[in-house]
């Protein structure tokens, strides 16, 4: 029986140490896992964060693409020909005659002549009922006495 009793002691003598042995393990293998899972955590807020200034600049990129395409249809319907004359016309502008060319050599082909003036703009016809315009008008260029300033009439913003 002392070979049995000797068995029994030595197995519950080991057993502290085999437990001991084992401890520094598990807690290397609880520290990795609780460093994979902070490390996932903090590479999902990172993608998060991502995402969000993703959507954010998505929206900037869309209103100004929005503003981009106002101020295209501003510009197309200021350079259309009409516009164009129409702005020359409040300006006091008047369309020139035939070209006169000087060439290389310094010798000028065609005729020079002045400029027909403007005809005079026609009231614009008042519906019925309503009182007339009673306000001042400023002189055109052409109208105003040299060396005063007249103010130019539609300035366009931003230009």
């Amino acid at each position: 029986m002392t070979t049995r009793g000797g068995r029994l002691g030595r197995a519950l003598a080991g057993t502290p140490a085999g437990q001991a042995a084992r401890t520094p393990f598990v807690l290397l293998v609880v520290a990795l896992l609780g460093g994979g899972l902070i490390s996932l955590l903090l590479l999902n807020s990172a993608l998060n964060q991502g995402s969000f200034q993703l959507s954010k600049l998505k929206k900037e990129t869309t209103t100004l693409t929005d503003e981009e395409q106002a101020l295209q249809r501003d510009v197309d319907g200021h350079s259309a020909p009409d516009a164009l004359q129409r702005r020359a016309q409040e300006l006091g502008l008047v369309p020139g005659g035939s070209p006169v060319f000087i060439g290389p050599d310094g010798k000028v082909t065609g005729t020079a002549s002045p400029a027909s003036p403007p005809a005079p703009p026609s009231p614009p016809a008042s519906p019925s009922g309503a009182p007339p315009n009673t306000a001042v008008s400023t002189p055109t260029p052409s109208e105003a006495p040299p060396g005063s300033a007249a103010p130019q009439p539609h300035q366009t913003p931003g230009r």
